[in-house]
């Protein structure tokens, strides 16, 4: 997804200020991928799907960011890449008996 020059600061902004209320330190924000996760639901579902994905990655990416083991990043990538895989499925698949198989959880 694109966004033009201004739209970035504006999200920039947006970001540090809501890092500063929620006193979160050093968080660095993919834009581009919380846009693209956020386009990719709203398509395979319907537009009120992308905000709850994208609160979704991060609640499953927070999860597993509390393991020491595995950096923010990876675990941002882990949740979107689960995300994607499941917005290209058909609406008729669900998960096995025992889940989903190598999500971020």
């Amino acid at each position: 997804m694109t966004h033009n020059a201004v739209d970035e600061e504006i999200l920039k902004q947006w970001i540090r200020r809501l890092s500063q209320a929620l006193q979160i330190v050093d968080l660095e924000v993919d834009n581009d991928l919380v846009l693209t996760v956020a386009d990719e639901a709203a398509h395979a579902v319907n537009p009120m799907a992308a905000p709850i994905t994208t609160f979704m990655v991060g609640y499953a990416a927070g999860l597993a960011a509390a393991n020491p083991a595995m950096p923010s990043r990876t675990a941002v990538a882990r949740a979107v890449d689960v995300v994607t895989a499941v917005c290209q499925q058909p609406e008729t698949e669900h998960p096995d008996a025992t889940g989903w198989v190598n999500t971020a959880q």
